[in-house]
């Protein structure tokens, strides 16, 4: 099941398509009272700057009516950005070419109205052009007036325009460098809170998708760890039992007449039993253990046994007790073994030599060989068996119909690719049984030579149960 992490009806902040979302209601009455609140500055402002003498006398309802053009649109900034702002822009330049201005809120009005299109507007290409068309109209404007002015003598009567650079043509490009600031402020500060809110609106949906990510993890980390469980309990309980049901089969048929051997058979069963639940307990203790992580899982790189490489001679030894001639070797130069992997091929042997004594038939003997190679290390369990195995579990990893080794054969698979490695299952030509695991041990180092064990330091004497 895929969770969408965006809120309905969002886009990717990160796509070239996306539009920055109007906000809550909230965020247009903020914009009203805005615009309320510099219509009333821009009264006060025109009213100080008539009294000042500055504007030209004009009707009263002329001047109302500019106050209300050049600053009432802007409540509507947030919705129609582009069409607010080419509405003041033009009552700015109209009304300020009839001397119906003032020296400060109208300045503010404008900057607002060019701000917001860049920080609002849902079309980024009519959003640039628009505010390049209303920025070259206004500079034309303002070349056109200082061309006019400076051929009137009446108009700033105190600024020389005698010279190569006079008063005058100081004052011009004075208000030509003041006009490049204004408009670029406008321009670079509308984009930057678009930007802005992009880069805010992108941390929110990662911020949901990590949440709805640490839940999908969570939940397979509770669904792994039920798997693994199923599989030690399989692994541990398969074997013992199997082992547990022979010997005390072989028990009840020589009771009578060779109560030595069936007094050693039930001391396998007994040793069995012991082995079981000592291995049920630490499995049982580390689901208890203090460092289980929030979620119910154990950690990975942790196991439930003890059992690794270093005990695959105990186990070949278990199974001569139980009937089955084992035959174990070692090749190559032994070194340290991570305990997962070591865990891992423990497992995969105890199920192979538990299917050999289930499926192989009276006579079977079996092969254990443990393979130390360069950057890898390889398990292998072979045995002479007519019987017929079970059938290797689909790739699917569901057990095959009527196969009684599918969950075996799929926790062998289930182990080997936990750690990496491959496994191989197959009918040998020459009749029997081959299970080979091979699992990169990446970065081991080879033990001392002092410490290195012979193929026939690990040969196990085998003690078939007299029938």
């Amino acid at each position: 099941m895929t969770i969408d992490a965006r809120p309905t009806g969002a886009a990717d902040p990160l796509a070239d398509g996306w539009r920055r979302p109007r906000g809550p209601r909230l965020g247009y009455r903020v914009d009203a009272w805005v615009a309320l609140g510099l219509a009333g500055g821009t009264a006060l402002s025109l009213t100080l700057t008539r009294s000042a003498g500055i504007m030209d006398d004009s009707p009263w309802w002329l001047a109302a009516l500019w106050v209300a053009l050049i600053a009432l649109p802007l409540a509507a900034r947030r919705r129609f950005p582009e069409i607010v702002a080419l509405l003041v822009s033009i009552v700015f330049g109209v009304f300020g070419s009839i001397g119906v201005t003032d020296a400060l809120f109208s300045s503010i009005c404008l900057y607002v109205a060019i701000y917001s299109v860049g920080a609002w507007s849902h079309n980024r290409i009519l959003a640039r052009w628009s505010r390049l068309g209303i920025i070259t109209g206004m500079f034309i404007w303002l070349f056109w007036t200082l061309i006019d002015h400076a051929n009137q003598a009446t108009s700033i009567p105190e600024l020389s325009r005698e010279g190569f650079f006079s008063p005058y043509a100081a004052y011009g490009l004075l208000q030509v460098l003041l006009n490049l600031v204004y408009f670029w402020a406008a321009y670079h500060f509308g984009d930057a809170a678009w930007h802005a809110a992009r880069r805010s609106a992108a941390l929110e949906a990662r911020t949901l998708e990590l949440a709805a990510e640490r839940e999908r993890t969570a939940s397979q980390a509770v669904t792994l760890e039920r798997v693994r469980i199923a599989r030690e309990l399989h692994d541990v309980v398969a074997h013992h039992v199997s082992l547990m049901g022979v010997q005390a089969g072989a028990a009840r048929r020589i009771l009578d007449r060779d109560p030595a051997a069936a007094a050693r058979a039930i001391s396998v069963i007994e040793e069995s039993a012991r082995t079981a639940v000592d291995e049920l307990h630490t499995m049982l203790g580390a689901l208890r253990a203090d460092d289980v992580d929030c979620d119910g899982a154990q950690p990975a790189h942790q196991s439930t046994s003890t059992r690794g490489v270093d005990q695959l001679a105990e186990l070949a030894q278990e199974n001569a007790d139980a009937g089955l001639s084992v035959r174990m070797q070692v090749i190559g130069d032994p070194r340290p073994v991570p305990g997962t992997i070591g865990l891992s091929l423990y497992r995969i042997a105890q199920e192979a030599l538990t299917n050999t004594r289930k499926h192989a038939g009276a006579g079977a003997t079996a092969e254990l060989r443990l393979r130390y190679e360069t950057d890898a290390i390889e398990l292998e369990v072979t045995d002479t068996g007519r019987g017929s195995h079970p059938p290797a579990a689909p790739t699917s990893g569901e057990p095959a119909p009527g196969a009684a080794g599918g969950l075996g054969q799929r926790g062998m698979r289930e182990r080997v690719a936990a750690v990496g490695g491959t496994l191989e299952l197959a009918n040998r030509p020459r009749g029997g049984y081959l299970v080979r695991a091979r699992v990169p041990l990446a970065g081991a180092s080879p033990a001392p030579a002092a410490e290195a064990l012979t193929p026939a330091d690990l040969l196990v004497p085998t003690r078939p149960v007299a029938e």
